[in-house]
C-alpha cells in the first residue's frame, strides 16, 4: 500500500512540474545531425586531437571546428557518427539541498574559473547544483592537452549544448584535469546534465551516449554579460543567460528562430556550411529517434520532491 501511494506521488509530482523545455533551431538541429553525420574530424577542421570520450575509447575525440566559420568556436567530434557524451561534474562550492553529488567519487572543492573569476559577484565559486557548467580543455602531466584560450574561448563564456533532442545554454566552467590515466572529454554539472536528462542523473550516474553536442563561443561577446552567479536555483541562473545564448546561436547559424520545433522541416543551414543535407536524411532519421523523448524539464523544487518520493519507495 505504501509502495502504491508513493508512486502516485511520483506521478503526480511528475505531471505537476512538467514545463515545456526549449526546442533546438532549425538551423542548430541542421548542424547537429550534419556535424554527427560528417565522419571524422581531421586535419585543418582539427583543433587538437587524441582525447578520450571514456577511459576505453581510444583517443578519438577532436575539439573540432568543421562546418563552422573560422575563428568562431568549435565544438567536441568522436569518430565516425559520435559526438560526445555527459559525464558528470560536481566540483566547486557544495552547498545545496541537492544529495545526489554525494555519489561522486572524485568531487574537488573548487572549479578551474569560479574560484578565479566570481569573488567580485559576492559567489564563492560555482555550485554544480545550481550552475550549467561545462568542462572543456584538457590540463595536467599527460599529453595531449588544450587550452581553449588560445584559440579565443574565454573562461566562463557561453556554451551551447544539445542533449536530449533539447537546447540548454551552459558556461565554460572547468577544465579536464590528470586526474585520469587518459586525456578525457565529455563532462558537465549535475545542474545542466538534470537539465538535460532528468533527476535520474546523479554524482556517478550520467548519459554514456556519445550523442551529446558541445559548442564553445570565442570572443568576448560569448561571456555572459547579465548572468545572476548569486542565483539560488537552476532555474534563475539559465533565464539569466538565455538571451545572450540565443544571439549568439542565431549570429553562428543564422537561425532567427530559437523556438524552432525540433522537428521543423524546415532545415536552414549556416551559410557556411556551403552543401545539402538531403544526402545524410536517413542517419539524421536515426539521431532525431536516438535523442527523442529522455527528458523532461523539471523545477528544482520538484527534482528533490522527486527524489525523496523515489528514496522512500
Amino acid at each position: 500500500m505504501r509502495h502504491r501511494s508513493v508512486l502516485v506521488a511520483i506521478t503526480a509530482t511528475l505531471f505537476a512540474c512538467h514545463i515545456t523545455a526549449k526546442n533546438v533551431p532549425s538551423a542548430l538541429k541542421a548542424f547537429y545531425n550534419k556535424a554527427g553525420s560528417g565522419g571524422d574530424c581531421t586535419g585543418a577542421d582539427a583543433l587538437r586531437t587524441g582525447f578520450y570520450n571514456t577511459e576505453w575509447s581510444g583517443g578519438q575525440t577532436t575539439y573540432c571546428t568543421k562546418y563552422l566559420p573560422t575563428g568562431k568556436g568549435f565544438y567536441l567530434k568522436g569518430p565516425g557518427s559520435d559526438l560526445a557524451n555527459m559525464d558528470i561534474d560536481c566540483d566547486g562550492e557544495q552547498g545545496s539541498g541537492d544529495v545526489r553529488c554525494k555519489s561522486s567519487r572524485d568531487t574537488q572543492g573548487q572549479t578551474r574559473w569560479g574560484l578565479r573569476h566570481l569573488e567580485k559577484y559576492g559567489v564563492r565559486d560555482l555550485n554544480a547544483n545550481i550552475h550549467p557548467y561545462v568542462v572543456l580543455g584538457n590540463e595536467g602531466s599527460y599529453s595531449p592537452t588544450f587550452d581553449l584560450r588560445t584559440v579565443g574561448v574565454e573562461p566562463l563564456s557561453i556554451v551551447a549544448v544539445v542533449c536530449g533532442d533539447e537546447l540548454v545554454y551552459g558556461v565554460w566552467g572547468d577544465t579536464n584535469g590528470d586526474d585520469n590515466e587518459h586525456p578525457m572529454v565529455g563532462e558537465a554539472s549535475l545542474a545542466l546534465a538534470t537539465a538535460c536528462y532528468g533527476p535520474s542523473i546523479s554524482g556517478n550516474r550520467g548519459h554514456d551516449e556519445s550523442d551529446v553536442l558541445y559548442i564553445a563561443f570565442a570572443g568576448k561577446e560569448a561571456v555572459p554579460a547579465g548572468a545572476r552567479w548569486d542565483a539560488d536555483s537552476y532555474e534563475a541562473f539559465e533565464e539569466s543567460i538565455t538571451a545572450q545564448g540565443d544571439k549568439l546561436v542565431a549570429k553562428l547559424f543564422g537561425d532567427k528562430s530559437t523556438t524552432a520545433s525540433a522537428s521543423d522541416p524546415q532545415h536552414t543551414t549556416s551559410s557556411s556550411n556551403g552543401d545539402s543535407d538531403s544526402d545524410n536524411d536517413e542517419e539524421d532519421s536515426k539521431r532525431n529517434r536516438k535523442s527523442s523523448g529522455r527528458r523532461t524539464n523539471i523545477p528544482r523544487l520538484c527534482q528533490i520532491i522527486l527524489i525523496v518520493c523515489i528514496a522512500l519507495a
